[in-house]
């Protein structure tokens, strides 16, 4: 049985004069950030005060890039090759960490976002544009993938650290994909369902997907949003509940 669970944020998604999230206030509860690196969201200075928070909690700290898209908060796919992933993977990662690097704290990881990660998730050639970046840029870092999808193996194939990541407040289709953010029932707004489910996921290695189906999967780390009203309370009630079924929260390299 697991002895611990890493619980991991996307933060850092204001940017200019807007912002976004309750980063702050969420960093009590979580072990691991994943920080815009302006390509969907973020900019500098986000990205610096970010950065320091994190360090403040002792958070670990990874890169979130996603498809340059502000306008689409990169949830729109968009169609690129390979070697222009490539590119703005190098471009994102490297950014942020210039500023982990200025506040001597290590960068841990690497977490697409949102239409980039979905299509990592199934199309190889986007998997491997992405795992191929981070293994150029810097092989320690752990990629951040679906559990169960192609970017998870494409980690495999370049010889990277990989977690398999589930979502708590997300339902699953039968396939192991997640329900698109289209579709009517592809949020859980229930905190006590969205704790089960993560419960199930963690202790059990399975997911009720949409119509019923058990899909078995890895869970090394469960993804909460900062979107939410609610987000900080169901991350400290989450955080409890794990803590109560005998689970740590802590980063992935400290898991026991």
């Amino acid at each position: 049985m697991k002895k611990s669970i890493d619980l991991n944020c996307d933060m850092g998604e204001s940017f200019g004069h807007f912002s976004f999230g309750y980063d702050e206030d969420l960093m009590t509860a979580i072990s691991s950030v994943n920080i815009a690196c302006g390509g969907h969201a973020g900019d500098p200075n986000v990205m610096d005060r970010t950065v320091r928070l994190a360090k403040e909690h002792g958070l670990a700290i990874g890169a979130h890039p996603g498809y340059p898209d502000l306008e689409g908060f990169g949830r729109r796919y968009v169609e690129y090759t390979p070697e222009e992933i490539y590119h703005f993977m190098i471009f994102q990662i490297g950014s942020l960490q210039a500023f982990c690097q200025i506040h001597q704290v290590p960068m841990t990881h690497v977490k697409p976002h949102g239409a980039l990660y979905n299509a990592a998730a199934k199309k190889r050639e986007i998997a491997d544009a992405i795992a191929k970046s981070i293994k150029d840029l810097d092989q320690t870092l752990i990629l951040y993938g679906l559990a169960g999808s192609e970017l998870v193996a494409a980690g495999e194939r370049y010889g990277l650290a990989v977690a398999s990541e589930v979502f708590a407040d997300r339902t699953y289709q039968p396939d192991g994909s997640l329900t698109p953010r289209s579709h009517h029932n592809a949020l859980i707004h229930d905190p006590k369902q969205a704790v089960e489910q993560v419960k199930q996921m963690v202790l059990k290695g399975t997911v009720c997907a949409i119509d019923g189906t058990l899909i078995p999967l890895v869970a090394d780390t469960v993804c909460i949003h900062s979107d939410h009203p609610q987000a900080v309370h169901f991350a400290k009630r989450l955080n409890e509940a794990l803590w109560n079924e005998g689970l740590a929260v802590k980063p992935i390299r400290e898991r026991c």
